[in-house]
């Protein structure tokens, strides 16, 4: 136990460290942080309470539709913490730096596993946790639940995320035993990446809002027959729904008993985990020291690729874009992510294509040319979140090495500009797909074709000139995890002003659009001031973009260049 403890110590008192050594300008960020944080996890409790209450209301099935949801939470959860759980495991026992010196210690394995089961359970939970707790909490709000449902569902959180943690710990271990540990963290990522791609897929053409809509199904029984679906008894989410639920209605029925299961299921995980790091850990261990390979990138046809891309720029310029192209897709943790955009443009575009425009009492000829124009601001949303993403850490991505681009004679603007046309291209294709494809889906006129098509061109330069600039203003070079580059204040600043300046365009171009469109509709002469308008309105709109995407990039040669190494 004593061993367990001092483990522990390092990581508590770095974090203690890093809160008390905060200045007041990063405590300022760690507030607003905090900020957006309560207001996103009040914006969940919000959206289920409503969804509960309505299906409370509901005669006959509201229970059932109450606990069948309870039941996809619960399973999408401990979906998602295994492969978290083998995703972190990689990192914590076999990947991290300190393990060369713990290893050689005379500390036992027990003390370092049971430490490192600690460590992998709060970093691959905290975050499903934090999205659960006002979601649990919104279920005891709409069912007036005691004290005692809050405490039991504690206790029952405890040891839920215990089986999801200790079976991916085991698979980690059985798995460094077969493929190499860097390549197979690799494999895994990217299988996670395809399976929560296919699970969004699936869960949106299932069209789960039918499940509300009475008039969706030709008789009751029909209905029946669709909620029936098959729960698996054998599963931990299972045990936890059927634990859970009888507290939350004050009846505790078989509660205990699946209670147990859990905590047994829980405890015999770190159990076994244990045993099974005793007997291979250190065979594992020894298949750590691998090199990543690089076979695509190393191909011919995808050097003439990038040289037919980057051809029309200077060589500098050239340099380190075929440098940042060859990077991404040598990290699987970046390319594999396009799965994930793949499934968001097609349930983006299919979203557009089952819209029952025909069923509304508005006329559809209004409803096709609103929604292609709202579908503006919307599809400046989505590239503004694959931005921030993929756009923002372009910067912080030179890690380590930027003494290296510091130290040489390419300049910081040249950086920047590289950085932001190696970006602008992919950006561009993607935004003319979702606009020109979801309005053929609409069948908006030709006019809304081109205003969107045009406007949307010109929006990415200032999507893409802010990403780069702000990320250079907020560089953070030290970061281990890309994912995490995104998370921080800067994402955040870069996230509200990118909102901003979509929000902005959209409400400029309103007037002006609403003004050609009637008058096209009901053949109308425009009138001199109107037209003075449209002129101003479309001016002030040209300009924003200019400057959304020139001060931000100025702004970040500047702060780059005042940086010292």
């Amino acid at each position: 136990m004593q061993e367990f403890s001092l483990l522990l110590n390092p990581t508590l008192i770095s974090f203690k460290n890093q809160i008390s050594a905060q200045s007041k300008p990063q405590r300022l960020r760690v507030y607003f942080l905090i900020l957006l944080g309560l207001i996103f996890w009040v914006g969940i409790f919000i959206a289920f309470y409503r969804v509960l209450v309505y299906f409370q209301g509901t005669e006959i099935v509201g229970d059932i539709l109450i606990k069948k949801l309870l039941s996809m939470i619960f399973l999408t959860f401990f979906s998602f913490l295994v492969f978290s759980n083998i995703i972190t495991a990689f990192s914590t026992y076999f990947l991290s730096d300190d393990l060369n010196l713990l290893i050689a210690s005379p500390v036992s394995l027990s003390s370092i596993y049971f430490s490192r089961f600690v460590e992998t359970t709060i970093n691959s939970s905290w975050m499903v946790l934090g999205f659960g707790l006002p979601v649990f909490l919104a279920y005891g709000v709409v069912h007036d639940s005691s004290i005692f449902y809050y405490l039991w569902l504690i206790m029952l959180l405890v040891f839920f995320l215990l089986v999801p943690a200790g079976l991916g710990i085991i698979l980690t271990m059985f798995l460094v035993q077969v493929f190499p540990a860097r390549r197979t963290k690799d494999v895994l990522f990217l299988l996670s990446i395809f399976f929560i791609a296919a699970i969004y897929l699936l869960f949106r053409f299932l069209q789960p809002e039918k499940l509300v809509d009475p008039e969706s199904f030709n008789s009751l029984m029909e209905y029946f027959a669709v909620l029936k679906t098959p729960d698996s008894t054998f599963l931990p989410s299972y045990w936890a729904t059927e634990s859970l639920f009888p507290v939350l209605r004050g009846d505790r029925g078989d509660s205990v008993f699946y209670f147990l299961l859990i905590l047994s299921s829980g405890l015999a995980s770190m159990v076994v985990g244990n045993w099974v790091s005793n007997r291979i850990y250190h065979s594992g261990w020894t298949k750590v020291q691998e090199a990543k390979r690089a076979r695509v990138t190393q191909m011919a046809f995808f050097d003439r690729t990038v040289n037919l891309l980057t051809a029309p720029f200077h060589s500098s310029f050239k340099a380190i874009m075929s440098k940042d192209i060859k990077t991404f897709f040598r990290d699987t943790t970046q390319w594999s992510q396009l799965l994930l955009l793949g499934a968001l443009v097609v349930v983006y575009l299919y979203n557009f294509s089952v819209l029952p425009l025909d069923r509304s009492p508005v006329p559809s000829f209004y409803l096709q040319n609103l929604f292609a124009f709202l579908n503006l601001g919307l599809a400046g949303f989505v590239l503004s979140a694959l931005a921030v993403r993929f756009v923002f850490p372009a910067v912080s991505l030179e890690g380590k090495t930027y003494w290296l681009i510091k130290s040489s004679p390419i300049s910081i603007r040249r950086l920047l500009w590289s950085k932001f046309w190696t970006s602008l291209l992919p950006i561009l294709v993607l935004s003319e797909i979702l606009i020109i494809l979801s309005n053929y889906f609409l069948r908006a006129t030709d006019f809304m074709m081109i205003l969107s098509s045009v406007t949307i061109f010109f929006m990415c330069f200032g999507i893409v000139g802010l990403g780069v600039g702000i990320g250079a203003i907020y560089p953070r070079f030290q970061v281990e995890n890309v994912a995490k580059i995104a998370t921080g204040f800067g994402g955040i600043v870069y996230m509200i002003i990118c909102m901003g300046f979509i929000g902005a365009v959209v409400i400029l171009e309103a007037s002006p659009v609403y003004i050609i469109f009637m008058a096209q509709l009901r053949s109308w002469a425009i009138p001199l001031w109107q037209w003075a308008w449209i002129i101003f309105s479309f001016t002030m709109v040209i300009g924003l973009n200019i400057l959304a995407f020139y001060l931000p990039m100025k702004l970040g040669i500047k702060g780059l260049e005042a940086k010292e190494v």
